[in-house]
C-alpha cells in the first residue's frame, strides 16, 4: 500500500504534462462503483501501453513497465460519462482508428461450464470481477475440481502462448511508431479489439517507402481533343448527363493536379495545409497494413506479419473501419453513405456508377472491377438489341419456312422409326411440328450473321475496355505502376513459403554453405505438381461421369414414360425429359462449383507459391479450368455429340448393357441445346449468383449475431451502443474479387461461345448484370468489412481469359452452325439437289428408308400396329442408302458432300472472322490520343516543376550566402574580437 500511495502521489504531481509525456494504459469501460479509481491497479499482462501521439516524444525509449502494480486510468470524462468512441476514433475522440485487430478472449473455467445459464451482462460483470481479483494481493484459492483444472490446463497453455505472441507483436508495432489502444470489455463477448492509429510522421515515412503518388500544389487544365471521336464523346456525355451520379459536384472536371511520389525532403511541393485530409482513410489503412504485414513475431519463429498471425488463430480478424453509418437520421455525411445512396440503391439502377468514388473508398483494384463490369454491361446493350432482332426475324419468318411447313403438313404420310426399343412404337412426322417451328426461331440464316456480329462484338469490347483502362490509369495516376509493383512485391514472400523454406533450411543446416540463400525449387514442388495434375484430371473425369449419368437418366426415363399407362405422362415425353434433365444438370453444376472451388484452393496451397500474386493467378487458373469444364460439358455434349453416336435402325449403339444411345428430334438438337443454355444461364444467375449472394451473407451475418449474443436487443439499441469497430466485426470478411470475376467470365462464355444457338443470351446477361451491379454494390457497402485498398493497373489474368474465350468462340460458333444446325444441309440441297432452287422436298431428302424386317430380334416394337395399319418401311434422319440398294444402309454420296461443305464452312468462317477481328484490333489504338498527349504534357510540367524548385533552392542559397557576407562584414568592426589564426584566409570575405 505504501508503494501504491507513492505511485499515486507521483502521478498526481505530474498533472497534464505527465499524462502527455508518459505511457497511458488503455482499457475498456469499467464501473467506478465496482472498481474505484484510487485503488485500481493492473499488472503488466492486463494493460496495454500506447505510444504518445506527439512527435516531440518519439525519441523516448518506451520499455515494458515493471511488474509492480501502477494506477490505472479509466476511459471516463470529467463529468463521469463515458467518452464518445462509437465513431472511427480512439477513446480520446480525436485520433482516427486506421486499423483494427480482433482476438479471442477465453472465458474463465467456471464461465465455460455455465455460459448457457448467464446472459451478456453477467458475463461482463464476472470478467470485471476476475480482473479485480487478479489485481489484488491476496492469493487465489482453487475452488474447482483438480481433475477438471488438469483437463483445461493444455487449453490455458495454448491461450497463454497466443497472448505472449500478441504481446510481442504489439510491442514490435509500437516500436515502429504506431499508437495502440486495447479494448477487452466490448459489447461482443469473448472478443477483444486492438485499435491502431498511425501518427503523421509514420504516415509520411511509410508513404515515402511505398512510393505513394500524392497530389502536389501544381495543377493544370485538361483540354479536350478536337477530333471527331472526342466531339462525339463530349456530345454523348452531355446527352447522358442526367444518368451520371451526383458525386464530386464541386470538383472541376477540367482541372488535374500533378502527382508525385511522396518525399519528406520535398514536403513543400505538397499541400499540407490540412494534414488530417492529406492522407484519406483508404491510404491510411493501406499504410498500416503494410506495417502489419512486415512486422515480425520472433516468438512464433516462422511467423511473419499479420497474415500468418491470422492463419494461426492468434488474431481472429483484421480490417480497416468503414467511414460511418449508411442509414439513420443520425448518420453523418461520409463517402460510405454517399456510395449507398448513389450506387448501392436499386432506385438508381439506370445511372452510371461513381467509379471515382468507388476507387477513393475501396481502392484501385475494386474500382477496376466495377469499371470493367460497367463497360461489359454497356456493351451488352447493342448485342441484346441485335439478338432480339434476330429472334424476331425467326418469329416473323416461321410461317414461310418450307421445311417446317412440310413437317406439319398432314398430307405427307411419313412414318418414322421407333425412338427406343420395344416400348416405343412407330410415330408420325407431324408429331414433331411444334419442335420444328420452335427450332426455326433459333436456326435461321440470321443466326449466321449474328455469330459473325458477336465475334466482332467481343473484339470491340476488348478494345473498348483497353482504352477505358488507359483513361482510368491516367486519371488515377497509375501510368508507371507496373515497375513499382514488381519492386514492391519482389521481397514480400508469403508466410507459408517462408515456413517451408525454414523447414528446408533446418533439414539441410549442415549441408548448405554459409551465405547461400535457401529457396524452394521445382524439385521440392514436384510432388505437389504431380498431385495437382492427377486431381485435376480426376475432377474432369468426374464431370464427364456426371454428364454420362444424366444421359442414362434421359434414356431410362424416356423408356419408362413410353411404357406408362397414364395419358398425361405419354403426351409430352420429350419436353418432360428435356426440362428435367436440364434442371438436374443445373443443380449438379451449382453443387460441383462449390466443390471445385475448394479443391482448387487446396491444390494451390499445396504448391506453396512464393508471392500473393502468384498464388492468386494459380488459384484463378485452376478454378477457371474446373468450373468451365463443369458448366460447359453438358452443353458441348448436346451441341456436338448427341445424335451422332447412335447408329441406325437394326444396328444401334448400346452402352451399359441395353441402354440405347439417345438421338435428336427430327429438327435437330439445337432446340435442346437452347433449353439447356436458357435454364443454365437463368439458374446460375438467379440461384447461384444472386440468391446465394443475398441469402448466404445474410445467413452468415445472422449466425455471427447469434454466436456473439447480439440478436437479443432491438436493432436501434444495438446500433446506438456498438462502436464502429464492433459493427464492422459483425459484417462478413472480404474474400477477394475472384468469385465476382469468375461468375462474369462464365457468363461471358455463355454469351459468346454458343450464341448461334441462343440469340437471347445477351439479353439475359444484360438483365442479370443490371441487378448484379447494384447487388454487389450493396454487398460491398453494407454486408462486408471494408477491404484493404489494393493498387492495380489492370484486371490481370482475367483479361487473358477473356481474350482466349473470344478466340475460342469463333471456332465453337463455326462448328455449331456447321454441324449442329441444318444451315449447311439446306444450302447444299438448295444449290445442288433442288429442282427449282427452293427448299421444297428438303425433308424427304434428309430421311432414309429402313425395312422393318431388318430389326434385330428383341428390338422391334411391341405394338407394331399402333397407327392402325401395317408398316413395311419406316424413315429415320440420316444420309444412307435405302434397303433395296446394293449397298444398303451405307453412307450415301450426299453425306460426304455435306460433310465436305461443313468442313469448308468452318475453315472459311473461322479465317474470315479472325481476319476481321484482327483488322478491328489493329484499327483501334489501345491508348486514346488525348490521353497520350496529356501524359506527355504531364511529364513536361513535372520536369518544369522540379526545374523551378531547383532554381528557387539555388536562389535561396545565394541569398543566404549574401546574408552571411553582410553579417561577416558587420561583425568585422574595430570593436569586434580578432579572428582566430587557424581560420583560413579564404574564409574571410571583408
Amino acid at each position: 500500500m505504501e508503494r501504491q500511495e507513492h505511485e499515486s502521489s507521483k502521478n498526481e504531481r505530474g498533472g497534464d504534462e505527465q499524462r502527455d509525456a508518459s505511457p497511458t494504459p488503455e482499457s475498456g469501460e469499467q464501473s467506478s462503483s465496482e472498481q474505484p479509481q484510487e485503488g485500481a491497479t493492473m499488472r503488466r499482462t492486463d494493460v496495454y501501453w500506447r505510444v504518445p501521439g506527439e512527435e516531440k516524444n518519439m525519441g523516448v525509449d518506451y520499455k515494458t513497465p515493471s511488474s509492480d502494480s501502477i494506477p490505472m486510468k479509466t476511459l471516463y470524462a470529467e463529468d463521469g460519462s463515458p467518452r464518445p468512441s462509437l465513431g472511427p476514433y480512439m477513446s480520446d475522440g480525436h485520433r482516427r482508428v486506421d486499423y483494427v485487430l480482433a482476438y479471442h478472449i477465453p472465458k474463465p473455467a467456471s464461465a465455460q461450464r455455465h455460459s448457457n445459464k448467464f446472459g451478456e451482462g453477467n458475463f461482463i460483470r464476472r470478467l470485471r470481477r476476475s480482473l479485480s481479483m487478479r489485481s489484488s494481493r491476496a492469493p487465489l484459492q482453487p475452488k474447482e475440481d483438480p481433475e477438471l483444472a488438469a483437463q483445461e490446463q493444455p487449453h490455458d497453455y495454448h491461450e497463454d502462448d497466443k497472448r505472449f505472441k500478441r504481446d510481442e507483436f504489439e510491442q514490435n508495432l509500437r516500436e515502429t511508431g504506431l499508437e495502440l489502444e486495447k479494448e477487452e470489455l466490448s459489447n461482443i463477448p469473448d472478443t477483444g479489439f486492438l485499435k491502431i492509429h498511425a501518427p503523421w510522421h509514420v504516415l509520411c515515412r511509410e508513404a515515402e517507402f511505398m512510393k505513394l503518388k500524392m497530389p502536389t500544389k501544381k495543377f493544370y487544365e485538361v483540354k479536350q481533343g478536337s477530333n471527331v471521336v472526342e466531339k462525339i464523346r463530349l456530345f454523348i456525355r452531355k446527352v447522358t448527363a442526367p444518368l451520371h451520379p451526383k458525386v464530386d459536384s464541386n470538383r472541376p472536371q477540367s482541372i488535374k493536379w500533378l502527382c508525385h511520389p511522396f518525399s519528406r525532403e520535398k514536403q513543400h511541393l505538397f499541400d499540407l495545409s490540412d494534414r488530417d485530409k492529406f492522407f484519406d482513410s483508404k491510404t491510411r489503412s493501406s499504410i498500416v497494413y503494410e506495417v502489419l504485414k512486415r512486422t515480425r513475431c520472433t516468438r512464433a519463429k516462422y511467423t511473419m506479419g499479420i497474415t500468418s498471425l491470422l492463419a494461426n488463430g492468434i488474431y481472429s480478424a483484421a480490417y480497416p473501419l468503414h467511414d460511418g453509418d449508411v442509414e439513420g437520421v443520425t448518420a453523418e455525411p461520409n463517402d460510405r453513405k454517399l456510395l449507398y445512396e448513389e450506387w448501392a440503391s436499386y432506385s438508381v439502377f439506370y445511372k452510371y456508377q461513381p467509379i471515382g468514388l468507388i476507387r477513393k473508398y475501396f481502392g484501385e483494384k475494386v474500382g477496376l472491377y466495377f469499371a470493367w463490369l460497367g463497360v461489359y454491361t454497356q456493351m451488352l446493350i447493342p448485342a441484346s438489341l441485335v439478338g432480339v432482332i434476330v429472334f424476331l426475324y425467326g418469329c416473323a419468318s416461321v410461317d414461310d419456312n418450307k421445311p417446317s411447313m412440310e413437317i406439319c403438313d398432314v398430307r405427307n404420310n411419313i412414318t418414322m422409326c421407333p425412338l427406343c426399343d420395344q416400348a416405343c412404337s412407330y410415330w408420325k412426322l407431324t408429331d414433331a411440328c411444334g419442335t420444328a417451328r420452335a427450332s426455326h426461331l433459333f436456326d435461321n440464316p440470321a443466326t449466321v450473321f449474328f455469330s459473325i456480329f458477336m465475334a466482332l462484338w467481343a473484339v470491340l469490347f476488348m478494345e473498348h475496355w483497353k482504352r477505358r483502362q488507359m483513361r482510368l490509369n491516367y486519371i488515377w495516376d497509375l501510368t508507371g505502376f507496373a515497375e513499382e509493383e514488381e519492386e514492391e512485391h519482389k521481397d514480400h514472400n508469403r508466410a507459408e513459403y517462408e515456413f517451408r523454406v525454414m523447414q528446408k533450411s533446418l533439414k539441410k543446416e549442415h549441408c548448405t554453405p554459409k551465405g547461400e540463400k535457401v529457396k524452394l525449387t521445382c524439385t521440392d514442388r514436384m510432388p505437389a505438381y504431380v498431385t495437382t495434375l492427377v486431381i485435376m484430371l480426376f475432377m474432369v473425369v468426374v464431370t464427364f461421369a456426371i454428364v454420362f449419368g444424366v444421359i442414362l437418366y434421359r434414356i431410362s426415363i424416356k423408356a419408362a414414360l413410353h411404357m406408362s399407362t397414364y395419358p398425361a405422362a405419354r403426351s409430352n415425353i420429350r419436353a418432360t425429359v428435356k426440362t428435367t434433365a436440364a434442371i438436374i444438370n443445373l443443380i449438379i453444376i451449382i453443387i460441383m462449383d462449390e466443390i471445385y472451388g475448394a479443391v482448387a484452393r487446396w491444390l494451390t496451397t499445396m504448391e506453396v507459391p512464393k508471392t500473393d500474386k502468384s498464388y492468386e493467378e494459380r488459384l484463378i487458373f485452376k478454378t477457371f479450368i474446373l468450373k468451365f469444364v463443369n458448366a460447359f460439358t453438358p452443353i458441348v455434349y448436346l451441341a456436338f455429340f448427341r445424335g451422332r453416336l447412335v447408329g441406325r435402325p437394326g444396328a444401334y449403339l448400346y452402352v451399359v448393357g441395353s441402354y440405347r444411345m439417345e438421338e435428336c428430334a427430327y429438327a435437330g438438337c439445337l432446340m435442346e441445346l437452347c433449353i439447356q443454355l436458357c435454364i443454365t444461364m437463368l439458374g446460375k444467375q438467379l440461384i447461384q449468383n444472386n440468391l446465394f449472394e443475398i441469402g448466404i451473407p445474410k445467413l452468415k451475418k445472422l449466425l455471427r449475431k447469434r454466436k456473439s449474443e447480439l440478436d437479443r436487443g432491438s436493432e436501434e439499441e444495438r446500433h446506438k451502443t456498438l462502436g464502429r469497430h464492433e459493427k464492422d466485426m459483425i459484417l462478413g470478411p472480404f474474400v477477394g474479387l475472384s468469385p465476382e470475376y469468375m461468375e462474369m467470365i462464365i457468363q461471358f462464355g455463355m454469351v459468346t461461345l454458343f450464341v448461334a444457338s441462343f440469340p437471347l443470351a445477351p439479353v439475359f446477361a444484360l438483365l442479370n448484370n443490371i441487378i448484379e451491379i447494384r447487388l454487389d454494390a450493396r454487398k460491398f457497402v453494407t454486408e462486408l468489412r471494408r477491404p484493404i485498398a489494393a493498387k492495380a493497373k489492370d484486371i490481370g489474368i482475367w483479361y487473358n481469359l477473356l481474350r482466349g474465350l473470344s478466340k475460342v468462340a469463333v471456332i465453337v460458333n463455326a462448328f455449331v452452325i456447321s454441324f449442329t444446325s441444318d444451315f449447311i444441309p439446306r444450302l447444299v440441297y438448295q444449290y445442288s439437289y433442288s429442282k427449282d432452287g427452293s427448299l421444297a422436298g428438303f425433308v424427304n431428302h434428309t430421311l432414309a428408308y429402313f425395312n422393318v424386317s431388318d430389326f434385330q430380334p428383341g428390338t422391334e416394337p411391341l405394338d407394331p400396329n399402333n397407327l392402325g395399319y401395317h408398316v413395311q418401311f419406316c424413315r429415320y434422319k440420316d444420309y444412307r442408302e435405302p434397303s433395296w440398294s446394293s449397298n444398303k444402309y451405307e453412307l450415301s454420296k450426299e453425306f460426304w458432300a455435306i460433310l465436305a461443305a461443313r468442313l469448308a464452312f468452318v475453315i472459311v468462317f473461322q479465317n474470315v472472322v479472325m481476319l476481321m477481328s484482327d483488322f478491328v484490333d489493329w484499327l483501334i489504338p489501345d491508348i486514346p490520343k488525348d490521353i497520350s498527349l496529356q501524359i506527355h504534357k504531364e511529364k513536361i510540367l513535372m520536369v518544369e516543376l522540379f526545374m523551378k524548385e531547383e532554381q528557387g533552392r539555388r536562389l535561396a542559397l545565394r541569398e543566404n550566402h549574401h546574408a552571411q557576407q553582410d553579417n561577416c562584414c558587420t561583425s568585422s568592426g574595430p570593436e569586434s574580437p580578432p579572428q582566430p589564426r587557424s581560420r583560413p584566409a579564404s574564409h574571410s570575405y571583408c
